[in-house]
């Protein structure tokens, strides 16, 4: 099906075009009215999730040292820096807000990218189109472009590169289509824009800050300051190398752009604030309580059995947020007193929490051939996670929760917007935050989307 106006002469063109350009055309062509209805609302969803995690974000220790970097490194006044009263030049402002975005690991994932887009596609369309002057269509239809780009960089850059490459990479590849498409760029620029976005895009070994988490954790920042400053120079005439979308191998793979939209039912959402792999232990401990009416004065230890990978997350006392979030004991500590995990348990006021140091120490993590093997044989569009947990109880009971499906995460409109509302809370009140939901739903009206940096500079 395809599901977009195509000029004169297109049908006829399509059998003789690479990917690079087909993603071109699509990039450049994309209109939200002849978008399909479901992927409209996806766009509107992924607005409103991206834009609460950002706002929360700005908590964060990152946010409060990239912010005054932003200003005084890339100054101007083009882009709002969210909840600072302050702007930036657009590359600017697309940093400081997508590393707000990334700072409590609250924002989604995707298909193929085995990582985040929308915490920097959602900055990086923010910011030009505030200095374009865009509209709430132009920004809605600059994230499909974004996302759809994102999912298929994603897939092609981790085939093409043998260590495991963070959100920042292929990311900044996304970041530039979605900016290209708000510049109004033609398509040669498009190519261009691409192409510089991936020459440029960061080497980033994520494997090596899981180990030794720190700010540079996904690379979010990076790639959404790479993506606008790459269309920026694309429209400026700099030009780019051929990029890996055109390429003779992964030309199924893109070939279908603009015809089938993987963000309609590939892009989950995130409950809590924390690295995903840690998640289906979470699940097992809080059904295991449920279920047996456990309070955590009862538990005596538990025992985590997880993948290699998992395993290795970081295990000392965390003293920055980002340790806290790339570890599966502290946020299970968490859940185990509070039940939730999001701003409160991983920021660092909680840090020094002796109820949760005690039940930290009760935590072993351990690795399960099993389980392990069902990692190591996950296929591409298979995103399920597995662990098992086992809780030893003061009176020597123990329950054994089995081994525990976590899959991708998906939820309701209104489940996020219930997300959305509490993550506003943090840092806004209520009157605005109920004026940005009642705005989000409606942004396809929205004239200029300085109406909503308005409300939350």
């Amino acid at each position: 099906m395809d599901c977009l106006t195509r000029e004169s002469g297109w049908e006829s063109d399509i059998n003789i075009m690479n990917g690079s350009d087909r993603t071109a055309l699509f990039v450049g062509d994309i209109k939200w009215n002849d978008l399909p209805d479901k992927v409209k609302s996806r766009a509107l969803i992924c607005l409103l999730d991206n834009l609460g995690v950002t706002m929360a974000g700005t908590l964060a220790p990152i946010s409060k040292i990239a912010t005054p970097f932003a200003v005084s490194n890339w100054g101007g006044s083009e882009a709002t820096i969210l909840l600072y009263k302050c702007s930036a030049s657009a590359p600017g402002a697309a940093f400081a807000n997508a590393c707000a975005g990334n700072a409590l690991d609250l924002d989604d994932d995707a298909i193929y990218t085995r990582g985040h887009p929308g915490a920097q596609l959602f900055p990086a369309a923010l910011a030009v189109a505030e200095k374009v002057g865009s509209g709430g269509r132009e920004l809605l239809e600059a994230l499909v472009v974004g996302y759809e780009v994102s999912i298929r960089a994603g897939r092609c850059w981790h085939d093409l590169h043998e260590v495991y490459q963070s959100c920042g990479s292929w990311g900044s590849v996304g970041c530039a289509a979605a900016a290209a498409h708000l510049l109004k760029l033609n398509r040669e620029e498009i190519k261009n824009a691409l192409g510089i976005a991936e020459y440029h895009a960061p080497n980033a070994p994520m494997m090596r800050d899981i180990y030794n988490p720190t700010m540079v954790k996904h690379a979010i920042g990076w790639g959404a300051m790479n993506g606008v400053t790459s269309a920026l120079l694309a429209k400026s005439g700099y030009t780019g190398m051929p990029g890996l979308l055109g390429m003779e191998k992964y030309y199924d793979w893109v070939s279908d752009i603009g015809e089938t939209y993987w963000m309609t039912d590939w892009v989950f959402y995130k409950e809590w604030a924390s690295c995903a792999w840690g998640h289906a232990a979470g699940v097992a401990v809080l059904e295991l309580m449920i279920e047996h009416k456990v309070t955590p004065a009862q538990i005596k230890s538990v025992r985590v059995k997880t993948f290699e990978e998992a395993a290795m997350l970081y295990q000392g006392y965390p003293t920055t947020t980002e340790e806290a979030q790339f570890s599966i004991k502290w946020p299970l500590a968490c859940l185990i007193l509070d039940h939730e995990l999001g701003p409160d348990q991983v920021l660092e006021e909680r840090f020094n929490d002796p109820e949760v140091l005690a039940v930290f120490d009760r935590i072993e993590m351990v690795v399960d051939p099993e389980i392990d093997q069902l990692y190591k044989e996950m296929k591409e569009m298979d995103l399920r996670m597995h662990s098992a947990v086992e809780i030893t109880l003061q009176d020597e009971r123990v329950l054994d929760s089995g081994v525990i499906e976590r899959g991708a995460d998906r939820y309701s409109e209104q489940d996020l917007e219930n997300k959305f509302r509490k993550l506003a809370a943090f840092v806004t009140d209520p009157g605005t935050v109920n004026k940005l939901v009642e705005m989000v739903w409606n942004f396809d009206s929205i004239e200029n989307v300085r109406k909503l940096t308005n409300l939350i500079k």
